[in-house]
C-alpha cells in the first residue's frame, strides 16, 4: 500500500502548532472504525466470509477499547485479521526520536523520554512512525521467556558502569517496544504458565516489571491474542485470571459457503505467478474438496483443515500443468482434471486423521476429491445433453488420458465432438478460452463426470486412466 509522506513537524513546538490531538491507541482505532463505518468504506480489506459473523463482533470489542482473543481452528485466517487492524490506526504517529518505546512528546514516560523533556523542554525531537511499524507479534512457543515479551536486565548496559538500580539498564521486550500499537500473541495457550502470569499486569494495571524493577510505565496497547477453542478452556492450556482480563472473546470459522471458499482461494493462490490457467470448475472441484475434508468423520475436527489446504491444492493443480506443458512443449498450460489426484498425496500431511484411519489416508481423500468432482459436474454438466461424446465409445474405442498428455493429442484421440462450445461455455469458459488447453479441460472434465456417473469406465494408469465403455 502506498504511504503518503510523513508530517513534517520534527520538533515539540511544531507539534504543538500543528494543531496535533494526542488520542490512545484504542481511542484512535475507534475513532477511526466509526469513521469507516459512516462513510460505508471497507474496515478490514482482504478478509473473506466474516461479513456477518465475525466482523460485527470484533467491531463492538474495538469500539468498546477492549483486548480480546480470536478463538478458531488452525487456517480461520485470524492472525491476517489481527495485522489488518492495523489498517485502523492514523497513517503516521508522532513519537520522541530516539525513544525505544515509542513515547508520545505529549506524554513521555520512560526515564531517559522524561529526562530529555525536562532539558529539551519545546526543542524535543520529535520522529513519524508509521502505522505498519506499530504492530508487533509474537507466536507463543515452549522456549518463550519472560524477557522475550517483558523484558531484562541488560549487561551490556551494567557493563557499562552503570548500576543495578538504574531503570535504563533495562532492555525492554517486545510487549513494551510496541508501546502505542497493536501486539498479537499467537497461540497464547502454548505459552508456560509462569510466562502467561506476566501479561496479566500488562492487559489490568497497564505498567510491567523486570526483575524486581517495578518500572510504572503506563503502557498504551491494544493486545490481541489467538488460541485454539479446546485450548482455551479452564481444562486447557490458559491460566483463568488471564482469561478474565480480555474483554472479549471471538469465534472464527472456515468460509461457510462456495463462494467464500472460491474468492479465498482467487485472493490468495499465486496462479499468476505461475503462469497456468485453472479453469472455474476444477477451482470449484478443490473448494467442494476442501469442505468435504472438513466435514468427513475419518479427520480430526479439533485439529481442523487450514484454508492453505485449498490454496495448496489449486497452486499444486496448477503447477502440475505447469509441468506438462514444460515436458510437451504447450504454449498456455491449461490445468485439467488429470492434475487433480496429485493433490492428494502432496496435501495428505496438512490433515489430521483419527486413529481409526491410520493407513487408508491417501483412500480417504482420493474418495472426498471424487465426491468433490461428482458434485461439481452435476451442477455444471449434468443436465446437459451429453450423448455426442458418450456415442465416440459405441464402437470400443478408448481414449487415454494422464497428466503428461498435451491437450492437442487429447483432442485428437477424441475427435470432434458437437456442442463442445456449448459444454466450454457451461463450465464459465467465455471469450478468450477458446484454445486446445480449455478445449480438453471440458472435454476431460465431461469424461471424468460421466464414469462418476456409471455412464462410462475407466481403468486408472500410472499418471493417467483410459476411458471406455
Amino acid at each position: 500500500m502506498h504511504k503518503s509522506p510523513a508530517p513534517a513537524s520534527s520538533t515539540l513546538r511544531e507539534l504543538r502548532e500543528s494543531g496535533h490531538v494526542h488520542r490512545t491507541v484504542k481511542a484512535e482505532i475507534r475513532e477511526n472504525l466509526l469513521a469507516r463505518l459512516r462513510a460505508g468504506e471497507p474496515r478490514f480489506p482482504g478478509i473473506v466470509g466474516f461479513d456477518d459473523s465475525v466482523l460485527p463482533h470484533l467491531e463492538r470489542a474495538l469500539i468498546a477499547g477492549h483486548d480480546l482473543v480470536l478463538l478458531g481452528e488452525r487456517g480461520q485466517g485470524k492472525t491476517r485479521l489481527i495485522r489488518t487492524v492495523t489498517e485502523l490506526l492514523d497513517e503516521w504517529s508522532p513519537v520522541v526520536a530516539g525513544c525505544e518505546i515509542n513515547d508520545h512528546p505529549y506524554d513521555p514516560v520512560c526515564v531517559r523520554c522524561l529526562r530529555l523533556a525536562a532539558d529539551l523542554g519545546d526543542g524535543l525531537p520529535v520522529a513519524w512512525k508509521h502505522r505498519d511499524d506499530r504492530y508487533g507479534e509474537k507466536l507463543a512457543t515452549p522456549d518463550t521467556s519472560v524477557g522475550d515479551l517483558i523484558g531484562d536486565v541488560d549487561p551490556i548496559k551494567i557493563a557499562e558502569g552503570r548500576t543495578l538500580g538504574d531503570p535504563e539498564t533495562v532492555h525492554y521486550g517486545l510487549v513494551p517496544r510496541t508501546n502505542r500499537g497493536v501486539f498479537s500473541v499467537n497461540e497464547l495457550p502454548d505459552l508456560a504458565e509462569r510466562i502467561q502470569v506476566s501479561l496479566l499486569n500488562v492487559l489490568e494495571e497497564r505498567d510491567i516489571q523486570v526483575r524486581g524493577y517495578n518500572l510504572r510505565l503506563p503502557l498504551d496497547i491494544l493486545l490481541i491474542a489467538s488460541a485454539n477453542p479446546e485450548d482455551y478452556t479452564n481444562r486447557g492450556r490458559i491460566i483463568t485470571p488471564l482469561k478474565d482480563r480480555f474483554g472479549a472473546e471471538i469465534r472464527t470459522h472456515y468460509p461457510l459457503s462456495i463462494e467464500d471458499e472460491l474468492v479465498l482461494i482467487r485472493q490468495e493462490a499465486t496462479l499468476s505467478e505461475l503462469g497456468a490457467d485453472l479453469p472455474d470448475h476444477l477451482l470449484e472441484v478443490i473448494a467442494r474438496f476442501t469442505r468435504l475434508v472438513r466435514e468427513s468423520t475419518a479427520v480430526d475436527s479439533r485439529s481442523g483443515v487450514s484454508a492453505r489446504f485449498s490454496i495448496a491444492a489449486a497452486e499444486t493443480a496448477a503447477a502440475s500443468a505447469v509441468r506438462r506443458a514444460a515436458l510437451s512443449g504447450e504454449e498456455r498450460p491449461v490445468t485439467r482434471v488429470c492434475d487433480l489426484p496429485g493433490v492428494v498425496h502432496t496435501l495428505r500431511g496438512k490433515v489430521e486423521f483419527e486413529v481409526s484411519e491410520e493407513g487408508r489416508e491417501i483412500e480417504v481423500l482420493a474418495h472426498l476429491l471424487r465426491r468433490a468432482t461428482a458434485e461439481t459436474f452435476r451442477g455444471s454438466l449434468g443436465g446437459m445433453d451429453l450423448t455426442p461424446l458418450l456415442d465416440k465409445f459405441s464402437e470400443g474405442v478408448q481414449v487415454e488420458s494422464g497428466e503428461l498428455v498435451p491437450a492437442t493429442e487429447l483432442l485428437r484421440r477424441v475427435g470432434r465432438v458437437d456442442g463442445l462450445s456449448k459444454m466450454m461455455s457451461r463450465l464459465g469458459m467465455g471469450e478468450g478460452d477458446e484454445s486446445p488447453g480449455h478445449a480438453a479441460a471440458a472435454l476431460e472434465f465431461a469424461l471424468e463426470g460421466l464414469y462418476l456417473m456409471r455412464r462410462l469406465s475407466k481403468d486408472e494408469l500410472a499418471g493417467g486412466a483410459v476411458y471406455r465403455t
